[in-house]
């Protein structure tokens, strides 16, 4: 397993601040649960507002890129961008902060460490 730090969390919210902050978004949407993370620092940041759904021309953020499932269902969206912390797939029109080819199982600061193996077991048993 692979456990981020808030320091790593920090370093890719100005990253992707950085990038976002002369473009002109309607609001920030994050993606339950880890997404929502990345959306409330990003808000304060770039001062956007929190948004309901994803919509056209906003910034759309999550944790991981992992199969493409979440992410997918917004690729539509005009004039909007998406972020993701890590990539589990090289990137093509999503951006993210870190890229990695490894398989190792990711544990976000948010997350608990002593129960990130059961949440690895259901994602698994989730995808069969």
């Amino acid at each position: 397993m692979n456990k981020l730090s808030w320091r790593e969390f920090d370093d890719c919210v100005l990253a992707i601040s950085n990038r976002c902050k002369n473009k002109k978004f309607n609001g920030i949407y994050g993606f339950p649960r880890g997404g929502l993370c990345l959306a409330v620092a990003l808000s304060h940041s770039l001062n956007l507002p929190i948004l309901d759904e994803p919509e056209n021309n906003s910034l759309i953020v999550d944790d991981i890129y992992d199969t493409g499932y979440t992410l997918e269902k917004t690729k539509h969206l005009k004039g909007s961008e998406t972020h993701v912390w890590i990539s589990k797939h090289k990137p093509t029109w999503w951006n993210a902060y870190k890229y990695t080819k490894e398989k190792d199982w990711i544990v976000f600061p948010w997350e608990n460490i002593n129960t990130a193996i059961n949440d690895r077991d259901f994602y698994f048993k989730s995808r069969n």
